[in-house]
């Protein structure tokens, strides 16, 4: 059963957020791999594969439902970053972003007896608590860090591991 047209309308700029996480993802990838941080290029990588999985969920979700998928337009991410810090806290910013957006929507669903979508925002509610912490930790770690060279270079090499322990 179809749900509402506003609640459609919802889910449909919820795709759309998570499609623009990736970008986000791949442009903060692009500035790692600019500045040598190739660890942190590939930890950004994955974040977009995942968004991209997490805007998949959202799209199959209505598209079962009988519901129709809409993708809005992205805006280009931002590009100019002045340090790792600022990558990762901008990351942490976005985060906190989409868990506001998750938390509207399972708010929305509830008022209108949307039971049905609630598994599914249950799971990404669960889902924004991992990455807040994940992101949080690596901005305490990096502020950690401060000018320091090598140990901006030992996490580099740590967070690029995520991806040989992931496959």
């Amino acid at each position: 059963m179809a749900m509402t047209a506003d609640l459609e309308q919802a889910f449909n700029d919820q795709i759309t957020l998570e499609f623009f996480s990736e970008f986000a993802y791949l442009q903060m990838a692009a500035y790692f791999e600019q500045n040598d941080l190739s660890g942190f290029a590939d930890w950004m990588r994955l974040q977009a594969v995942e968004e991209h999985a997490h805007g998949m969920k959202f799209f199959e979700f209505l598209l079962d439902r009988g519901n129709t998928v809409t993708l809005g337009a992205l805006d280009a991410p931002k590009s100019d970053f002045g340090s790792v810090v600022q990558v990762f806290e901008a990351s942490l910013a976005h985060e906190k972003k989409v868990t506001a957006s998750i938390h509207d929507l399972y708010a929305r669903c509830s008022a209108a007896g949307e039971y049905q979508a609630l598994p599914l925002l249950h799971w990404f509610i669960d889902e924004q608590v991992e990455e807040e912490s994940s992101v949080s930790k690596i901005v305490e770690r990096v502020r950690m860090a401060g000018d320091d060279g090598a140990a901006l270079l030992f996490l580099d090499r740590e967070l690029g591991e995520r991806g040989a322990t992931a496959q």
